[in-house]
C-alpha cells in the first residue's frame, strides 16, 4: 500500500533552534517546554539567545520554536526561524521577524508575528514562554513587574488560544422591545367645508 505524504527540502524549526541557540531539547517543538524542565531555565521574560516556544494549535500542530535575536521594548522582540508561513516559506529560515506580546499580562503567552516586511502582524498564537541556555534552577524567570501597554498594530486575523483563555467571551444578544402602551389612530374622516 503506497502512502501520501508531503515532502519538502529544508530545514524544520526544531534542528534550527537546535543549532543557533546550543539548547539541545529532545522532541517536536510543543514538546520542548516539559522537555526542557530540570535541565534549562525557563520563563516568560525574553533574552537574547533564548528560544520563544509555541504551543500546539490546529494550524500548528507539532508547535513551533524560534530564536530571540534582539529586544525592542518589554513588547516586542526579533526572532530568527526556519520553517514558518506557507507560500514557498516552509523549509527557509526567517530572520529578523517582528513579534509582539499581546498578552494581557505582559507574560508573552499570546504572540503574533509579522507577516513579512509589511508591518502587519498575523493571528494570535499560543506560547508557553521562553527556554533559556542556562542549567533548570527550578524557578522560572518572571515576566515584567507591571504590564506595559498593548501595542497598537493591525486587526487580528483569527486567535488560535483555546477559547478558555481569550480575554473575551462571545455571547449572543437579545434585545426586548420597550412595553409601551398601544398607540391610538385618530382615524376618522373629518369633513371640511368647502369654499363657496
Amino acid at each position: 500500500m503506497r502512502r501520501s505524504a508531503v515532502y519538502y527540502a529544508g530545514i524544520s524549526c526544531v534542528p534550527y533552534a537546535r543549532e543557533v541557540s546550543g539548547i539541545m531539547v529532545s522532541g517536536n517543538a510543543w514538546q520542548w517546554w516539559g522537555n526542557a524542565a530540570g535541565q534549562y531555565a525557563r520563563g516568560y521574560r525574553p533574552e537574547v539567545g533564548s528560544v520563544l516556544n509555541f504551543r500546539a494549535n490546529p494550524r500548528m500542530p507539532l508547535g513551533h520554536v524560534a530564536v530571540v535575536t534582539r529586544i525592542v521594548n518589554p513588547r516586542e522582540i526579533v526572532v530568527d526561524q526556519a520553517n514558518w508561513g506557507s507560500h514557498g516559506m516552509r523549509g527557509r529560515i526567517s530572520r529578523n521577524v517582528a513579534v509582539v506580546d499581546v498578552s494581557e499580562a505582559n507574560n508573552w503567552s499570546a504572540v503574533r508575528v509579522e507577516l513579512g516586511r509589511s508591518g502587519a502582524f498575523g493571528s494570535v498564537y499560543p506560547t508557553y514562554g521562553f527556554i533559556y541556555n542556562r542549567p533548570d534552577t527550578g524557578l522560572l524567570t518572571a515576566s515584567a513587574d507591571r504590564p506595559t501597554p498593548l501595542p497598537a498594530i493591525n486587526p487580528v486575523p483569527s486567535d488560535l488560544r483555546p477559547a478558555a483563555e481569550r480575554p473575551w467571551h462571545t455571547y449572543e444578544e437579545v434585545a426586548e422591545m420597550p412595553s409601551r402602551a398601544p398607540h391610538r389612530l385618530d382615524l376618522r374622516i373629518t369633513q371640511v367645508a368647502s369654499e363657496r
